[in-house]
């Protein structure tokens, strides 16, 4: 793969926050912390469309917290049709929850920003993959 070079001007603060993010990600250079931004954000967009994917939401949240396990059942039998499987596991206080889903992947995008903006959820992700 050919490489080209630019040069990029940017604040002082920007730069700041990408050198440290670089640093935090174990990026060896600043070149390689851009192109996986570039990347990510490429991927990101391309889910976007209606491409049929399979994937998993990840949720951590508080275990003692039953009105927020009440608003994360009621989200998913509300999505019954996307979701394939999901199963928590309890780590001390905590539970993680993994939701294996299915469907389009703007459809996935939408009900996984749903269930991670729940008041009470401490991290949260949604990982895809082409299936068609």
């Amino acid at each position: 793969m050919t490489v080209s070079r630019f040069g990029v001007s940017l604040e002082k603060e920007l730069l700041d926050a990408l050198d440290n993010y670089a640093k935090d990600n174990s990026f060896s250079n600043r070149s390689q912390a851009i192109r996986f931004l570039i990347e990510k954000n490429l991927v990101e967009v391309k889910w976007m469309c209606d491409n049929i994917v399979a994937g998993a939401v990840t949720l951590v949240y508080p275990e003692d917290k039953t009105d927020l396990r009440n608003r994360l059942q009621e989200i998913q039998t509300e999505n019954k049709k996307y979701i394939l499987s999901s199963q928590i596991f309890y780590m001390e206080d905590k539970c993680l929850e993994i939701i294996a889903v299915k469907g389009p992947s703007f459809k996935l995008t939408k009900l996984s920003d749903k269930l991670i903006s729940v008041k009470g959820i401490q991290h949260g992700k949604l990982i895809m993959s082409k299936v068609k």
